[in-house]
């Protein structure tokens, strides 16, 4: 909705609407497709990072993720608690690195595609992922999004990281209170909005926007997207 004023001829001159669109995508298996962690994992292993017993004691703790015996936040502090005193700006470079040889090759084309459908149409296009900003930044920045993302951030003291997770994570109904105020400082009207997620786990932020899209969903949110008629696409398309 626009209202106008008059200028000093009285004409009426449109105002630009009181409150923008947003289009929300969640990052592993919707732009990207996979999961950003299982690759990172997979990057330093290949590159000598982690041990092989480092690494099988992190897959175990995902794999408890994964069966719903634990959530998110808990897992973050077990897998952060692995890198604890580990230093934040090499943990920088070594996700740039792992971007560049790596992670960019599994954006989805289609995922580009809408985002830039979005931003066309004059849409505020950012991301909102329970991933980490060293995964998170050099996707948004690689879509032309720059810092337009929500990640779950993690307690750095001094450079080095403490093991702890910075509250609230960005994960299940944290992710909708943090979009909230994401919405507010940007004046964005999220029930004009979309949101684009492949998880039954980000439902809190998928009802609370005008355009809930089911991407690549797993088997309950099909199901719930189904039943509600939410539009359901598949994003494919990459170098890998």
């Amino acid at each position: 909705m626009s209202v106008a004023f008059m200028d000093n001829d009285k004409h009426p001159v449109a105002r630009a609407p009181l409150f923008g669109i947003a289009a929300f995508f969640d990052m592993d298996n919707t732009v990207l497709r996979t999961s950003s962690g299982k690759l990172y994992l997979e990057y330093l292993r290949t590159n000598g990072y982690i041990s092989w017993r480092k690494w099988i004691a992190i897959t175990a703790q995902i794999g408890l993720y994964v069966v719903g015996l634990t959530d998110f936040p808990h897992l973050m502090a077990r897998l952060m608690a692995q890198v604890a005193g580990a230093d934040e700006a090499q943990t920088w470079r070594i996700s740039e690195a792992w971007f560049r040889s790596m992670l960019r090759d599994y954006i989805a084309e289609d995922a580009r595609e809408r985002i830039e459908w979005h931003r066309d149409q004059g849409h505020h296009v950012a991301i909102v992922s329970a991933s980490t900003p060293y995964a998170v930044e050099p996707v948004a920045r690689d879509l032309g999004l720059k810092d337009a993302y929500l990640a779950t951030r993690l307690e750095v003291v001094s450079g080095r990281f403490t093991g702890r997770v910075l509250e609230p994570p960005c994960y299940g109904s944290y992710k909708l209170i943090l979009a909230q105020a994401y919405a507010t400082k940007h004046r964005l009207d999220l029930a004009q909005s979309y949101f684009y997620s492949d998880s039954h786990r980000d439902l809190p932020l998928m009802e609370a926007v005008g355009h809930p899209v089911a991407v690549n969903p797993n088997r309950r949110l099909a199901k719930i997207a189904m039943n509600r008629g939410w539009p359901v696409v598949r994003f494919h398309g990459g170098k890998r």
